[in-house]
């Protein structure tokens, strides 16, 4: 049983203040002894501040936070404190009257004893307090070395202290100034570049990015040198996160290549989208999927009167739903069964909901798979389903019609690439028809973590302990996030007058061998351990996308993210002959297709199988195929 709580003894131990700075002013002034004439003055002085000095310490709110948290909030109620107990202590000066008189030193001396009392020793309580809680732990520590000397570094470095787990032994900055410096106590060794040297001499096996400002180039840079010296690599959240408070050192995390493949943040016109979202029926093919998920997210933070889903998979379509009955049941959704190429469908859908914006992102895209035994399926998915939605779209008088399109429609060497020119170029055939509906077309490439994309393959095989197979030593391809592909269709949709093909910048391209390698080391591999297997390109693959054809030329965009690809002109009568094309019962063959694709998309070179070495683990082996127009 408790006889006295802590406030209390808090309470106590400032008072008790005033009486030490009040007598150790005198005794300072006295060299530690008092003449028999100020004894008097000494006691009635205590009389009049003790009792104002308890009242002033309840005032100045001092036992609302805890000592072992004593921070800059605490110091200034203590600075209060004791200022307005110095005015009691001048006040007493003036009206108490003796022979003698207070000597004047006491007026200084008083307020300066009385803080060091009380801000000293809420920071020695903390101080000590902290060192036995966390000292003998944290000396115990796996060694971690900080990459980022700023704001974030230091909070980071702080909250690391309270945790035994972590032990920072030093950071590393590539500002000169900070150089050989200290950041609480920790020594900052030099610039980044020396952190593989900084990691073998300190023993370390661990380092934490805590630059979250910095550039992607910068986050790779520091990742690599660190991996590279065997180093697991973490990062930590946003700095106005961390700083505010928000989150703390439990959200730090081990990067992942999507850190290293980001892009920097995207900024779109809001307000512009708003307007064209706001209060409209907006309508979203192939909601299921990665990209069209993502955009019925995006476009619910725009106030859309009703949100349309539709999708052919019914679990996809029930997760969405259930994700906005969790996360948006503020916004209005109409989930819908249906397909594309299902015309009295779509009529139904069209006529009872009035969509005004459409987002066409329902279509086969995976490559190998259309290339052999569906590429009748992939043309009646992705041209016939564009076709059919888009002429509901003009028929219905809807405002905007935006294609979601695929940097494999330039310069085609498979069906999957070539049926999506073919649906952009449907697209153009209808904006000339003219009508209400404007229809623009989007053309990005690939989307980090996208459903079937390279790097949940990878992940699935390093998790299965390898090999990760890989096409080609020399294959690349275009990288974005996928809500940064949502927010540049949307930014795009709001630019379309009608009849463009929006062209993303997706930056520079990645060697598809030195992402595996990189996902290697950050899942804490070695290439010996996990080896990396080269399989040959597969049917229709190119060893390198292009985001523009040879014949199109570009023209800038408001937006620094966005281009517009000038095509060649469309033929007249192309729909209809489309339309009797597609309009078949009967199934085509692949070859038949690959025919019928190359009269209306000139530039599509069909993928021929031709055979050359294939390389596995660095040996050649014989039977890799190639695409002819790669």
């Amino acid at each position: 049983m408790k006889i006295i709580d802590r406030s209390t003894l808090v309470f106590l131990f400032d008072i008790l203040g005033a009486v030490v700075a009040w007598v150790g002013a005198f005794l300072l002034r006295f060299n530690l002894g008092l003449p028999i004439p100020y004894e008097d003055h000494l006691l009635f002085g205590l009389v009049a501040l003790v009792p104002a000095h308890a009242l002033i310490c309840r005032w100045a709110g001092l036992y609302r936070g805890l000592w072992i948290f004593a921070s800059l909030p605490d110091l200034k109620r203590v600075l209060r404190a004791v200022a307005a107990s110095s005015l009691v202590m001048l006040a007493f000066v003036v009206f108490y009257r003796d022979p003698f008189g207070t000597p004047r030193s006491i007026v200084v001396l008083y307020p300066m004893l009385l803080a060091f009392w009380m801000a000293g020793g809420r920071a020695a309580y903390r101080m000590a307090k902290e060192h036995r809680l966390y000292g003998r732990l944290n000396a115990e520590g796996k060694p971690v070395i900080i990459v980022g000397a700023g704001r974030s570094g230091a909070a980071l470095v702080r909250e690391l202290d309270r945790v035994p787990d972590w032990r920072v032994v030093g950071l590393v900055d590539d500002d000169p100034a900070k150089w050989g410096r200290e950041v609480l106590g920790r020594p900052v060794f030099g610039a980044v570049d020396i952190l593989p040297q900084v990691l073998t001499n300190e023993k370390a096996r661990h380092a934490i990015l805590a630059i979250p400002s910095a550039s992607v180039a910068m986050r790779r840079r520091a990742t690599d040198l660190a991996v590279r010296a065997g180093a697991h690599v973490f990062t930590v959240p946003g700095v106005d996160d961390l700083l505010s408070g928000r989150v703390s050192v439990s959200s730090l995390r081990r990067i992942e290549i999507d850190d290293l493949l980001g892009r920097e943040t995207v900024e779109i016109d809001t307000a512009g989208v708003s307007e064209m979202v706001a209060a409209r029926t907006v309508l979203v093919t192939g909601a299921g999927g990665s990209i069209g998920g993502e955009l019925c997210r995006q476009l619910s933070r725009f106030g859309p009167a009703r949100l349309l889903l539709f999708e052919q998979g019914e679990f996809a379509l029930y997760t969405l739903e259930q994700w906005f009955a969790a996360n948006r049941p503020d916004v209005p959704i109409v989930p819908l069964a249906g397909d594309v190429k299902d015309a009295a469908r779509l009529d139904e859908v069209f006529a009872a909901h009035r969509p005004q914006l459409v987002f066409h992102a329902a279509a086969y895209k995976h490559v190998p798979l259309m290339e052999v035994g569906n590429a009748w399926q992939a043309v009646r998915n992705n041209v016939l389903g564009t076709l059919r939605v888009g002429e509901c779209a003009q028929r219905h008088g809807c405002e905007r019609f935006v294609l979601i399109s695929t940097d494999k429609a330039v310069n085609p060497t498979n069906v999957m690439g070539a049926t999506k020119r073919l649906a952009e170029i449907a697209c153009q055939a209808l904006q000339g028809q003219g009508g209400p509906t404007r229809f623009e077309m989007v053309r990005f490439g690939n989307v980090l973590g996208s459903t079937g994309s390279v790097i949940p393959k990878f992940q699935a095989q390093i998790a299965r302990g390898g090999p990760v197979t890989v096409t080609h030593p020399e294959i690349t391809r275009y990288f974005m996030s996928i809500p940064e592909a949502a927010q540049l269709v949307l930014q795009a949709a709001v630019m379309g007058e009608g009849g463009e093909i929006f062209v993303l910048d997706m930056g520079e391209p990645v060697r598809i061998v030195d992402l595996a390698r990189n996902m290697i080391r950050l899942s804490g591999f070695s290439e010996d351990e996990i080896r990396i297997e080269f399989t040959g390109l597969r049917p229709g693959e190119k060893l390198y996308e292009e985001l523009l054809a040879d014949a199109e030329h570009t023209l800038p965009t408001p937006h620094p993210k966005l281009r517009v690809a000038r095509s060649r002109p469309v033929h007249d009568g192309i729909l209809e002959e489309l339309r009797e094309w597609l309009g078949g019962a009967e199934p085509v063959s692949d070859d038949e297709v690959r025919t019928a694709l190359h009269r209306w998309v000139s530039e599509y070179v069909p993928y021929e199988a031709r055979p050359v070495l294939r390389v596995v683990g660095g040996t050649a082996t014989g039977g890799e195929r190639v695409a002819s127009g790669g």
